[in-house]
């Protein structure tokens, strides 16, 4: 195992580094950069560009170095902890971010715990009651929450919500805490507004993995071993969660790869529409006006985040099935 994991640590260096050198040069293929957009902007309305300021931001942060020498100056500035400077904000790149993060993940691993809530149970019960009316049932709900995008389901749900009970829904807490501190009113208010995202964003989530925990589970359960533990007498709920279960969790584990960075990222579309304060359309924003610093080290992040949750589940996917092992070979 030590051996394991240290090769795979020496691994993630060089694809963290390729991966630095494709998001820099897909973030600066663009024939114009920040600064040219924001004095196309300015001379747009009428105004003339501060071109000092301007001249001071390039020099300060390498804009009038070559594309390489960039590169390796960013790198090096992520490797000390220093992500660079928003242009659009004026602010670096750690404080933009900042309570946004924090945000992000709460509403990430409410969403989660909601669809987990859901989807188990009722997989696990459609398996168990194949071809019933309530297995059909279920598996119509669960096809309707994959069918129904994120965006639309929001749209929905501000439609009636004001149409039927005259709310205006959005955001994630009332407007008077949004440049406050933290505090206890400003977590209540959180709490209240939480739900409505959590439902939007799990909906397809849920049905997506109602269906993988159900065709899991039956794979599993017509193999012989199952067979055994009935034909000797076990319990059905023991027979059913001591392997069935535990083994048709494979794919729930070899997708916390992906499950780690939506937490961080969030769902860009929802977030949009409800206007939450997440980090989803901070980094559309950020590619949109090219804000290189805001959206190179955000995309290295989620990066980062991918390649250390395909180590977790590669490692837990080992300790959780016996027939999986960490290299090939029989004994």
């Amino acid at each position: 195992m030590l051996r394991y994991l240290a090769r795979r640590l020496l691994i993630m260096i060089p694809t963290l580094f390729f991966t630095s050198a494709i998001i820099f040069t897909v973030i600066n293929l663009p024939p114009s950069d920040y600064f040219s957009n924001y004095v196309a902007e300015i001379q747009a309305q009428g105004e003339k560009a501060d071109t000092s300021r301007i001249d001071f931001l390039k020099k300060e942060y390498g804009f009038d170095k070559p594309p390489v020498q960039r590169y390796f100056l960013w790198v090096a500035g992520l490797l000390h902890g220093d992500y660079g400077y928003s242009f659009e904000y004026q602010l670096p790149v750690r404080d933009v971010v900042g309570d946004r993060l924090y945000l992000t993940m709460l509403v990430s691993f409410s969403t989660i715990i909601f669809t987990w809530l859901v989807a188990f149970p009722i997989g696990i019960y459609s398996a168990t009651h194949q071809y019933s009316w309530a297995d059909y049932g279920l598996t119509t709900l669960g096809l309707l929450g994959l069918a129904i995008p994120h965006f639309l389901l929001a749209l929905l749900f501000m439609y009636f919500a004001n149409s039927w009970f005259g709310l205006s829904i959005g955001g994630l807490m009332d407007p008077r805490y949004l440049n406050a501190p933290m505090s206890w009113d400003k977590l209540r208010s959180i709490l209240a507004h939480l739900w409505i995202p959590v439902i939007i964003i799990g909906t397809a989530g849920t049905g997506a993995m109602i269906r993988s925990v159900r065709a899991n589970l039956l794979e599993e359960l017509q193999k012989q071993y199952v067979t055994t533990a009935r034909a000797k007498g076990l319990h059905p709920f023991r027979t059913l969660m001591k392997y069935p279960f535990r083994l048709a969790m494979n794919f729930f584990i070899s997708d916390i790869g992906s499950i780690l960075p939506s937490v961080v990222s969030g769902a860009e579309l929802v977030a949009i529409v409800l206007s939450l304060q997440t980090t989803g359309p901070l980094l559309v924003h950020a590619l949109q006006t090219q804000d290189m610093y805001l959206a190179g080290s955000f995309l290295m992040f989620l990066a980062t985040l991918t390649i250390v949750g395909v180590l977790i589940s590669d490692i837990a996917l080992a300790f959780l099935d016996p027939r999986i092992r960490l290299q090939g070979g029989s004994r």
